[in-house]
């Protein structure tokens, strides 16, 4: 069993990193079902006092992690310029340029993957899913007026703007229904809870809080064409257009999204201190990171057979 102890000195947290201890399955599935029990609501125990020196215990961990991501993509991150218009220039070049972009296995879902295989890609990536509007609502604590106000919209929008019926994540419950799918912590590839778990933990931690802005809003970005090819290769399976929904909207709506985040959000953020636009940059580009070890590992699993196949 994983020990998870504190880091004794910084060569410690730095052998730990080198020797990929934050990025194990163990590590990772430790980490998500802290988040998962921490998130949920709770009555008082009498154990109260254990269970924060429990907290501190994994949110001293979850901070090395983080460290470890934001060491990762710091070099690239200090490219970012501090002008306003710029920056968002910047920003919006990563549904290109940033890492993970057009990978393969989205046209190969669209377009070849096997119900089943298009079964397992989404267990992976519910069981990894952090939950787009908590995060979102975790985010906007304390935020300046204008950017807070647009994460007020989006999140309403994720609410199905109080129509039950037009909330997001049910509509993914939707999705988990169709394909039978029963997401679990214990058959989730550690890249995927990785994601989740480097998303949650920038959400609830105030000193990553730009940091998170940057990662939801470069989702936003990047989603649009991600979402448009699994719709599509949910609709070649058959699945019904409700069935199909969560991604058939998610292809759109997050075009409209992405451009109000930055314009809204990002752009006033950087104006007001020109400091935020390193950390925006840096949890960005630690999300797409995460998002293409995720991409990069769903392909090494999804296209082993096919593989084998080619070699004999």
């Amino acid at each position: 069993m994983l020990e998870l102890k504190f880091a004794d000195c910084a060569s410690e947290v730095q052998d730990r990193a080198r020797d990929g201890f934050y990025l194990t399955d163990e590590f990772q599935r430790r980490l998500a079902r802290w988040n998962r029990e921490r998130l949920l609501p709770q009555f008082p125990a009498d154990d109260w006092t254990s269970e924060l020196a429990r907290n501190a215990r994994m949110q001293k961990l979850e901070g090395e992690f983080l460290e470890q991501l934001r060491a990762d993509v710091r070099e690239d991150a200090a490219q970012a310029p501090e002008e306003p218009a710029a920056f968002v220039d910047w920003f919006e070049s990563l549904i290109d340029l940033g890492p993970g972009q057009n990978d393969p296995l989205f046209p190969w879902l669209a377009e070849v993957a096997s119900r089943e295989q298009i079964r397992w890609f989404f267990e992976q990536e519910a069981a990894g899913e952090a939950g787009f509007d908590d995060l979102v609502a975790l985010t906007q604590i304390k935020l300046p007026d204008q950017a807070k106000l647009e994460l007020a919209r989006n999140y309403w929008d994720e609410m199905g703007r109080g129509n039950p019926k037009g909330m997001h994540g049910p509509m993914l419950h939707i999705v988990a229904d169709a394909l039978s799918v029963k997401p679990r912590i214990e058959t989730t590839v550690a890249e995927s809870l990785a994601l989740a778990n480097a998303m949650t933990g920038m959400a609830t931690s105030r000193r990553y809080a730009w940091h998170s802005v940057g990662a939801l809003g470069v989702i936003e970005l990047t989603a649009p064409g991600r979402s448009a090819l699994v719709a599509k290769g949910l609709r070649r399976i058959g699945l019904s257009g409700k069935e199909r929904r969560y991604f058939d909207l998610h292809a759109v709506l997050d075009v409209k999204h992405s451009e109000d985040w930055n314009r809204e959000a990002l752009r006033p953020l950087v104006e007001e201190d020109p400091r935020r636009a390193t950390a925006i940059a840096e949890g960005a580009l630690m999300r797409l990171r995460c998002g293409a070890s995720c991409f990069e590992r769903y392909r090494a699993e999804l296209w082993r057979d096919q593989t084998l196949k080619k070699a004999s």
